[in-house]
Parts: structure tokens; C-alpha cells; sequence
């Protein structure tokens, strides 16, 4: 009788909270801001109007080369592909480690489709208290799985969807918002023309953007990157070939003199 009383009392909280997230219909994943260029009449840019968090140019999905998708997914959720928003075996897995840790929490169980939502939803997210933090994790977990079942059904591939809008709005480090700013202020370069290694490096950054700048933190990042480069060979989203290259460029001293 406690079971099933204690059951009814938390499926009848969890449903409480799913009823108060917002309607899937009114939800954007689409960042809200991007910073404005302004060029003379020859074309030449004379300005960058920047505000606070909008340092972000858009990229569309197929101009994102396939190793920075994959560094992307391989580091931030392995199964992104496999899943319907959430991963069940990741919040079991994050669920045991926490509890074998006196129940302190810390290994993380977010997709990308959570962490876009996250990001672009549910914005005050940094000054949540303790409970406000476990009523958003279930609202993020709900519109998860109907924001993919609804751009399906909407005739949208959701996956490129997700992964095009997770890509642009994504924190790395020195004010920078998405891949295609953080490539050309990392690395003078558009998105669509990094190396393999430049990939993971910026894959390194998300985790803790200001601890794994690999502008400051060098060191850090590349212990990051290094494990990045091995599961992606792991995976066989690479070759050995291709591994041995990225492990031995020098890409740390092109960061230091570009920046």
C-alpha cells in the first residue's frame, strides 16, 4: 500500500509538472540572436554589431563537415541517432553513478535535443534552485520527445533539424556562440574548411566552455580533444590514418598566433 501510495504521489507530481511546460507549438529552438555585419557600398565590412550572447553567424547543416557532427555527437550524446530526445540508458546509467555516489549527481544524461532546449527554452536555467532544476529536467525530458515527434510529423528530418540549431547556439569560449564563429575566431576560417583536429577541439570546449578555451586553457583542451580523436577512431568514424595526423598537428600554436 506505501509502494503504490508512494508511486501515485510521484507519477501525480511528475504530471503536474509535464502540464505546466510550455506548449510544443510555442516553442523555438531557433537561438534568438545573431550579430549584424555591416559593409560599405564595395562590399568591404566596416562593422560588427554585437550584443550580449548574439557573438553567432548561422550555418546550415550542410555546410558542417562530417568530422565536426560527429566530434559533436560522439562527445555529447553517442546515441543521438538511436533515440527518440532522451536516452533512457544514459539517465539509468547517470541515475546509478548518482547513487553510488551518496546520491550526488553530477554525471550528466542530456541529449543534444535536451541541451538545445535547455539553451533556447528554458533560459533561466543558471539561477535555478535545487527543485526548480528537477521540475525543468522533466519538462526538457517531455518536450524532448514531442519536439521530435513533432518535426517528424511535420515531414522535417528532426535530427538535422536539432543538430543545425544545437550547433549554432552552443557556448565555446571567448564570446563566441556556435561553430561558425568560434572556426573563424579560433581559427580564421568558415566552419565547412576545418581539419579533423580543429573539430575536436571545439567539440573539447561545450563541457565547460571558459575551463576548456583552448585560447587560455591549451593544456586542458587538448587532454579533451585527445580522448575525442580516440573514441571517434574507436567508433570508426575515422581511420588510424586520419587519427595520427590530427594527434600530431600542431593546432595549439595556429590558435595562439591567429587569436
Amino acid at each position: 500500500l506505501i509502494c503504490i501510495t508512494g508511486c501515485a504521489l510521484v507519477f501525480g507530481i511528475a504530471r503536474g509538472i509535464i502540464d505546466a511546460a510550455p506548449d510544443i507549438q510555442d516553442v523555438s529552438i531557433v537561438p534568438s540572436s545573431y550579430s549584424t555585419t555591416v559593409y560599405n557600398n564595395k562590399e568591404k565590412e566596416i562593422a560588427k554589431l554585437v550584443t550580449s550572447g548574439s557573438n553567432r553567424i548561422k550555418v546550415s547543416i550542410d555546410q558542417v563537415p562530417d568530422n565536426l557532427k560527429w566530434a559533436f555527437i560522439d562527445t555529447e550524446d553517442a546515441r543521438f541517432y538511436e533515440h527518440n530526445g532522451i536516452d533512457p540508458s544514459g539517465i539509468i546509467r547517470a541515475f546509478v553513478v548518482g547513487v553510488s555516489h551518496g546520491f550526488h549527481f553530477t554525471e550528466g544524461a542530456s541529449t543534444i535535443t535536451q541541451q538545445l532546449l535547455k539553451n533556447n527554452v528554458f533560459t533561466d536555467w543558471m539561477e535555478e534552485t535545487r527543485m526548480q532544476s528537477f521540475k525543468r529536467k522533466i519538462q526538457e525530458q517531455y518536450l524532448a520527445l514531442k519536439l521530435e515527434k513533432t518535426l517528424t510529423a511535420e515531414g522535417e528530418n528532426a535530427k538535422d533539424v536539432i543538430l543545425e540549431n544545437y550547433l549554432n547556439t552552443i557556448n565555446l569560449g571567448s564570446g563566441c556562440y556556435g561553430v561558425q564563429t568560434a572556426a573563424q575566431t579560433y581559427f580564421g576560417k568558415d566552419a565547412k574548411d576545418l581539419t579533423l583536429s580543429e573539430c575536436a577541439v571545439l567539440a573539447a570546449i561545450p563541457k565547460a566552455p571558459t575551463a576548456y578555451n583552448p585560447k587560455n586553457h591549451p593544456e586542458k583542451n587538448q587532454q579533451r580533444r585527445d580522448k575525442i580523436l580516440n573514441n571517434m577512431k574507436e567508433q570508426g568514424y575515422i581511420t588510424e590514418e586520419e587519427y595520427t595526423i590530427a594527434m600530431n598537428d600542431n593546432v595549439y600554436d595556429r590558435i595562439a598566433m591567429h587569436t
